[in-house]
C-alpha cells in the first residue's frame, strides 16, 4: 500500500500548469485522451449524478474551435474594451496544443443536490484528467479565461441555461519544465483538534 501512496503523491506533486504557448505541437494519441476521460468518470459524485460532460477537439477541429472562440470575443465585446491582442490570443491558443477539452457541469434532475456539489464533482473530474496527464508525461492547462463563462459559449455548445462551463483543458507536450511552489506553509492552513 505504501508504494501506491508514494506513486500517487509523486504524481500530485509533479502536476503543473503549462500554458498552451509552451506546448510543442506534438500530438497525443486519441486513445490516451480517452483514458484520461475514463479517469474523469471516476470522480466522486453525490447521488451518482455524474454531472461531467466533455467536448473534445483534436486535429483540425482545434483551429475551428479557436476561430469560433475568437469570433465570440469580437462579437460580444464592447468596441471600447476590445483588444486585438486578446482576439489573436484566442485565435492562436490552440496552435501547439494536441487537444482541447471543454468541460461542462450538466445540471441533473436531482434538485436536492446543490449546484456547488455538482461543480465540485466536475472539478474533481478535471483534476483526475490533469493527474492522469501528468502520469503520462502530458502537459496540461485548465483555463477559465476568454469567453468560457459568457452566455455565447453556452450557445455555441448548445447548452442549457442551468449548465455551467467549468473551463477548457489544453493538452499537449512541452519541452518546458516547471518547478512547483507553495507560498503558505501547510501548518498555517490546518487547525487540528483532539
Amino acid at each position: 500500500m505504501s508504494n501506491t501512496f508514494s506513486i500517487i503523491a509523486d504524481v500530485i506533486k509533479q502536476r503543473r500548469s503549462t500554458k498552451p504557448a509552451q506546448m510543442n505541437g506534438k500530438l497525443i494519441p486519441d486513445a490516451q485522451v480517452q483514458q484520461l476521460l475514463e479517469l474523469a468518470d471516476w470522480a466522486p459524485t453525490h447521488g451518482n449524478t455524474e454531472p461531467w460532460r466533455f467536448f473534445v477537439y483534436g486535429g483540425t477541429a482545434i483551429k475551428d474551435f479557436c476561430t469560433q472562440h475568437a469570433e465570440l470575443y469580437k462579437k460580444n465585446t464592447d468596441p471600447e474594451k476590445y483588444l486585438q491582442a486578446n482576439y489573436d490570443k484566442f485565435l492562436h491558443n490552440g496552435d501547439t496544443a494536441s487537444h482541447i477539452i471543454m468541460t461542462v457541469m450538466h445540471r441533473g434532475a436531482l434538485p436536492k443536490v446543490p449546484v456547488m456539489e455538482e461543480e465540485a464533482a466536475v472539478s474533481s473530474a478535471i483534476q483526475n484528467i490533469l493527474l492522469g496527464a501528468t502520469a503520462l508525461g502530458i502537459a496540461s492547462f485548465w483555463s477559465t479565461g476568454g469567453m468560457v463563462h459568457h452566455y455565447s459559449m453556452k450557445e455555441l455548445l448548445h447548452l442549457r441555461n442551468e449548465d455551467v462551463i467549468m473551463g477548457m483543458i489544453y493538452l499537449g507536450y512541452s519541452d518546458v519544465e516547471h518547478k512547483g511552489k507553495r507560498i503558505v506553509p501547510i501548518a498555517e492552513k490546518v487547525k487540528w483538534s483532539k
